[in-house]
């Protein structure tokens, strides 16, 4: 059984959605982002999603373009970050790890050598933000192989009809797009998760991961309630923006205050337990 399989069977088992923060390869730096790393599954988090900075990041909202910039400048690579996994991995065997990314980088690096080089590194899960099903073979067959999971990503406008093409092929857990458009800019609400939750369970029987517009405790707590879990991204990084200095450099309270603000997320979803 993967991690991911794992983790949302024990999810289950405890009654209660899960809590997936979202978080920049190396933002603001290499060091600060491996001592966030470490300790988001001690902070609540169920499982980890990791953002690798490209830099022409379509889907991405303003924070988390400009928390990619912070990082590019910093030396982050999709290299450096299956390193800083790989290093996440000798203390920690349980958290699933997902990365989300875009094809460039993967594609420069050869998809057979990411996919050994990521499984190798204790990868659990891709998303492959612009590459569509129809596009990703030389893609998808090297990571199923490896034994990653390929995380589909199902946006509001995906109807009935184009719902099999996308479906296919996935695996560890559906991720549905909340909200038409890019990350961090509008919220979605409970109604509309619900009726699409409705809509997807009857074309899937994957876990249902919500994300894009979910910013609060209460929000990420409603939002497991019909779900399987709640993605939190822009709020994350927006925390980490916020304790930089007028250069960009991580202030002393930096880990803490982000490790805190996933704790009360993370808190909100455990309440419906």
């Amino acid at each position: 059984m993967s991690r991911l399989s794992k983790r949302f069977a024990e999810l289950k088992t405890q009654g209660r959605g899960g809590f997936i923060p979202f978080l920049t390869s190396c933002d603001p730096d290499p060091n600060t982002f491996k001592k966030i790393l470490a300790g988001l599954p001690e902070a609540g988090a169920d499982i980890i999603e990791i953002g690798v900075p490209f830099t022409d990041p379509a889907a991405d909202g303003p924070s988390i373009q400009a928390a990619g910039q912070r990082a590019l400048k910093a030396g982050a690579t999709l290299k450096g970050t299956l390193e800083i996994i790989r290093d996440f991995r000798r203390t920690n065997n349980d958290t699933p790890i997902v990365l989300m990314g875009y094809f460039n980088p993967i594609y420069s690096m050869g998809c057979e050598t990411f996919a050994k080089a990521a499984a190798e590194s204790g990868v659990d899960g891709l998303i492959t933000v612009d590459l569509p099903p129809e596009e990703e073979e030389e893609l998808r067959v090297p990571v199923q192989n490896a034994g990653i999971d390929i995380v589909r990503l199902i946006a509001p406008t995906t109807d009935d009809k184009r719902l099999p093409q996308v479906l296919k092929h996935a695996s560890g857990f559906i991720y549905y797009v909340s909200i038409a458009g890019i990350t961090g800019t509008t919220s979605p609400t409970i109604d509309s998760i619900q009726l699409a939750a409705e809509r997807l369970r009857k074309h899937t029987d994957l876990p249902l991961a919500v994300g894009f517009g979910i910013r609060t405790p209460e929000l990420a707590s409603a939002v497991s309630r019909t779900a399987d879990a709640a993605v939190v991204g822009s709020a994350v990084v927006e925390r980490v923006a916020a304790n930089l200095d007028d250069n960009g450099k991580a202030l002393p309270g930096l880990v803490d205050d982000v490790l805190h603000l996933v704790k009360n997320l993370a808190d909100g979803v455990r309440i419906n337990t």
